[in-house]
């Protein structure tokens, strides 16, 4: 297993870079989870967040 992680500041582009490199990944045939880690309490359900 490969592990990969992104990390950066609110409004930096993490989630921009992301949805570039997933299609990408599939692409070559590599299998991938996301997972997101808040270090708040965030609503999972919030519209226009990710």
């Amino acid at each position: 297993m490969r592990v990969f992680g992104l990390a950066g500041w609110s409004g930096s582009g993490k989630t921009t870079l992301m949805t570039a490199l997933i299609p990408e990944f599939v692409s070559r045939g590599i299998t991938l989870s996301t997972i997101k880690h808040a270090h708040h309490s965030f609503d999972i359900d919030q519209p226009g967040k990710d």
